[in-house]
């Protein structure tokens, strides 16, 4: 994500100029995936300025590489935010991922290239799923 690189001040409240310097986005927009994103809610004060917190401009930037990097639509970045919310719930109770080795000429080592490879077609694969529900 290219927005991981982005420095978050150590503070506790920051108001939506503060947010949109740091994410590179525009009010509108952040008010826009407020009423879109149920994870998105910063609160307000008495006269209805919105106050962020950090991990409100750690979703922003979440929902902003979900659109524009990864290119999802509004309905499937909120998908993938709901399905990330419930998502260690259900993996619990999954098995744990087979091991991905090959074999070499001395014996087996991680094939951490495979185990990628496999992941990508997981997630492409949940969500085919996704979109057919």
């Amino acid at each position: 994500m290219a927005d991981s690189a982005v420095q978050i001040p150590d503070k506790e409240r920051f108001k939506i100029g503060e947010v949109c310097r740091l994410t590179d986005t525009q009010p509108y927009v952040l008010r826009f995936w407020e009423s879109e994103f149920p994870s998105l809610a910063p609160q307000k004060t008495r006269s209805g300025q919105r106050i962020y917190r950090r991990e409100d401009i750690e979703m922003v930037l979440r929902i902003k590489e979900l659109l524009y990097e990864e290119s999802y639509t509004i309905a499937g970045a909120r998908k993938q935010l709901e399905n990330a919310d419930s998502g260690p719930a259900i993996r619990s109770r999954l098995r744990p991922p087979a091991r991905v080795a090959k074999a070499t000429g001395n014996g087996i080592e991680d094939d951490s290239e495979a185990r990628s490879r496999l992941e990508e077609v997981r997630t492409e694969l949940q969500e085919l799923l996704d979109l057919l529900e």
